[in-house]
């Protein structure tokens, strides 16, 4: 133990945390509070504090902004800030990414477990940074930086701020690495390291730092913009305490924690049924043929079952047992990323709009089954880009509360999913001719911050203007992207047709892009999403799910002629069957039903496409009305093909006034037609469950399929149990990937 021991009446931090722990678990309430005295004894002043301190956040955040370089920071505002006890629990959080919030809780009590009391000592002016995924972090892109706070010789909590990078210095260029198979293909890792002292940042790190990564100009200036928030939230409290007392303090960020857990008791016993709820979701990694790394080169189907469990008291117990396991691929979640996901969902879903601190975490019992992709127990895998799994898994959480929401009657709340944060062109190269010659490019673009959302059960859902892990959702502007990696100008941005999921309410739409190489050379290109299977829980009551993604490029193209010649090019990819790839172009098109790709080499010309996700619909298609098909055509949202064969609307378009005009009696009889199609070609449940068995016991499923549902019986307990129930197997059942 420290000689001067940090903590609060001679305690270390770490005696501490244990004691936090124990009463938690002991009386289930956060430090044991039995009532939320400050509140009740005087309310306006309880309410003030904590928007006067909450108002200082999001102050930091705004002004740190302004000295971020990062487009990804500095553009859509890919960054927050938040208070922690002494004990690294969250008091109060900013606007911003939401994710990251519990994951610097997780970095805090880290360094308090691990002793850094004693050695390397936690002082007064030091500072810490962290983004290894194994302490707390998401991926290594996202840096975190901590810094104590000091009421006397008191340790009375921590200020963190978190900043997404362009590049972490990984095998490729990049922020998600489809190629990353083990953690030192991740980038550099900060293992909760201090790096200054005396509120200034050692030299030494920022050497090392600048010269671990791609884009060192950025880094050290979003190192600036996380060490300036974190002074003003220091500042802030000090004066807080100033005004309101050093007593007056301690017992506040205490209750304040209760209060949240309260709140999310309180909001589930309102808004949910109490009871089982159960989705799944899957996610597709087709790197058979794909990967050069030998380890990596497998197909993969990652699943997702998640069974949430609503107590009469409001609690919810949580479980992904029935994961399928970890693998050679960036995809692996370790606890951090797995906590997050969960706050964002808690924080948009049940209690927005009131007090938002680690009492939501407190108030979720969760399980992660060992050796599964949520859980892999091994720290030298890649968990380079997690989003993989952890986007597609958490809309299983979306849709289980959704239909608690609906059963109480909240129907506008309801959401079955949202879209695949998917599809970043990523990449870099080097400048070849102009002022910035030899000088390299990343690509940084952001636009995965807007996809589509699911529909409601009273609405459409909302179009480009959604992201699973940032509420605050935001596209960017092109010519920012262009600004800072010029080497791949865009040739169009617009809506792509087809990409919502369809329903009595459609899915969110979304858009596309094509961009061209230029003045650029050792480009490298990749990108991720699902493609052969589709990424959520797919939509609800009826609905359907999103357009799953695809892979579209063309090198070797004549777009040097074309442009010399003003003639046509390529403005998107509306109709894959009748591409625009190959009616202007001459090139070597290449066309993947599937979307991440390992990274290729691209020249100055080449073309890359890349298309956003939609969101999921929810009821029957059928029962949408025509007027609001016709207006989706005339949007653009959906092609006449699809209309016809999904929604059984007919419509023609008018040449003269230039819009799409429904025909009523031909829409009638098409609706009927495809009413009558049901049921000609439904089956009796019976029917289809033998069908579906016997792909199981014939051993007539694909390798994928197999290899997924054998790890999933490997690794779970209850979930292989209720599989071979239901399927009717031995239970020594097994499944072998030939």
């Amino acid at each position: 133990m420290s000689k001067n021991p940090l903590g609060w009446n001679g305690k270390s931090l770490k005696e501490m945390l244990n004691e936090s722990e124990e009463l938690i678990e002991k009386t289930k309430r956060y430090y044991g509070i039995e009532k939320l005295s400050l509140k009740e004894k005087d309310p306006f002043r309880y309410e003030r504090s904590y928007a006067s301190l909450r108002g200082a956040l999001v102050s930091a955040r705004e002004t740190a902004l302004h000295v971020a370089a990062s487009p990804i920071v500095k553009e859509i505002g890919e960054l927050c800030f938040a208070l922690y006890t002494p004990e690294g629990d969250s008091i109060v959080v900013s606007t911003g990414i939401l994710v990251h919030v519990h994951t610097m809780s997780e970095a805090i009590k880290f360094m308090i477990r691990e002793d850094y009391e004693d050695d390397p000592g936690i002082n007064l002016g030091d500072i810490f940074l962290n983004n290894d995924p194994n302490c707390g972090n998401v991926h290594t892109t996202d840096v975190q930086t901590l810094i104590p706070i000091y009421w006397e010789n008191e340790l009375i909590g921590w200020a963190g701020g978190v900043t997404h990078q362009i590049d972490a210095g990984g095998i490729t260029p990049g922020h998600d690495l489809v190629s990353a198979i083990q953690r030192f293909d991740d980038g550099i890792y900060y293992t909760c390291r201090k790096i200054g002292s005396n509120d200034k940042i050692w030299k030494d790190h920022m050497i090392n730092a600048k010269r671990a990564v791609r884009t060192p100009m950025y880094w050290e200036l979003d190192e600036k913009c996380r060490m300036a928030g974190n002074l003003m939230i220091r500042d802030a409290v000090l004066d807080f305490i100033k005004t309101e007392g050093i007593d007056y303090y301690k017992r506040f960020m205490r209750e304040a924690i209760e209060e949240g857990r309260l709140i999310v008791l309180e909001r589930v016993k309102e808004r949910l049924i109490p009871g089982r709820y159960r989705a799944a979701s899957f996610f597709d990694i087709a790197f058979k043929n794909e990967a050069w790394q030998p380890r990596a080169k497998i197909d993969k189907i990652s699943n997702m079952p998640i069974e949430i469990v609503i107590g009469e008291e409001g609690g919810i117990s949580l479980t992904f047992d029935g994961a399928s396991g970890s693998g050679p691929n960036p995809m692996n979640c370790g606890k951090g990323a797995m906590e997050g996901g969960q706050w964002v969902l808690l924080t948009q879903i049940l209690i927005y709009g009131d007090k938002v601190n680690d009492g939501a975490y407190f108030a979720v019992e969760k399980e992660y089954p060992l050796g599964t992709w949520c859980n892999p127990g091994d720290p030298y895998l890649s968990y380079q880009s997690p989003w993989g799994n952890l986007i597609p898994a958490y809309t299983g959480m979306m849709k289980s509360i959704s239909y608690g929401l609906f059963s109480r009657g909240f129907r506008e709340e309801v959401v079955p999913g949202y879209g695949f944060t998917g599809d970043a062109i990523q990449g870099g190269g080097f400048y070849s001719s102009g002022p910035l010659k030899g000088e390299r490019w990343s690509l940084s673009t952001f636009e995965i911050s807007g996809q589509g959302l699911g529909a409601s059960a009273v609405r459409d859902g909302l179009n480009w203007g959604y992201a699973m892990w940032n509420p605050e959702a935001d596209l960017g502007d092109v010519e920012t992207w262009e600004l800072f990696q010029g080497g791949i100008p865009y040739l169009a941005r617009r809506v792509k047709p087809n990409s919502p999921g369809h329903g009595k309410y459609r899915g969110g739409a979304n858009y596309e892009g094509i961009a061209m190489i230029a003045y650029s050379r050792e480009v490298d290109f990749f990108g991720a999403k699902e493609g052969l299977c589709f990424h959520g829980s797919g939509g609800m009551h009826g609905g359907y799910p999103h357009g799953t993604g695809y892979r579209l490029y063309a090198k070797n193209t004549n777009m040097k002629e074309i442009i010399q010649q003003q003639a046509d090019y390529p403005l998107g990819d509306p109709d894959p069957r009748n591409g625009q790839f190959e009616k202007y172009l001459k090139a070597d098109i290449t066309r993947k039903p599937y979307c991440s790709i390992y990274p290729i080499i691209l020249e100055n010309y080449d073309l890359v496409h890349f298309a956003m996700s939609g969101g999921p619909g929810y009821g029957d298609p059928l029962e949408r009305k025509p007027e609001r098909v016709e207006q989706d055509l005339n949007d653009g949202i959906y092609t006449k093909d699809i209309v016809y064969n999904v929604y059984g609307v007919v419509a023609e378009y008018d040449e003269v006034k230039e819009e799409w005009k429904l025909d009523e009696s031909a829409t009638k009889a098409r609706q009927q037609e495809l009413k009558n199609e049901r049921r000609e070609k439904s089956l009796p449940f019976g029917e289809y469950w033998e069908i579906e068995r016997k792909k199981i016991t014939e051993k007539k499923l694909g390798e994928a399929a197999t290899r997924m549902y054998s790890e999933s019986i490997a690794l779970s307990t209850n979930w292989a149990r209720e599989f071979k129930e239901f399927w009717k197997l031995p239970e020594d059942f097994q499944m072998e990937v030939k």
